[in-house]
């Protein structure tokens, strides 16, 4: 008689890189909840030199904080707190 046997599963995740911290949240270590459009400094920590938005990757936000800060970017670009992201050829 065969035996049905299951595979094992096999982890997808990448194997541990020794001496590879992960980044810190930086709103989590200000403890801030909500981020506000009008809080200029803040944002600009999450722009690029040419003012484009950094990815989360790079930042170490969570996806909630990072779609509250793309949002809170794209409002101060509205009202003209921040600048838009420009190419310069």
């Amino acid at each position: 008689m065969a035996v049905n046997r299951v595979p094992k599963r096999v982890s997808k995740k990448a194997p541990a890189v020794s001496g590879c911290t992960p980044r810190r949240n930086p709103l989590r270590a200000a403890k801030i909840e909500q981020v506000d459009y009008k809080d200029v400094t803040l944002l600009r920590t999450f722009l690029s030199d040419r003012g484009k938005i950094r990815s989360r990757h790079v930042t170490g936000l969570t996806p909630q904080q990072q779609r509250q800060v793309s949002a809170a970017v794209k409002n101060a670009r509205e009202m003209a707190l921040l600048p838009f992201a420009g190419t310069h050829r």
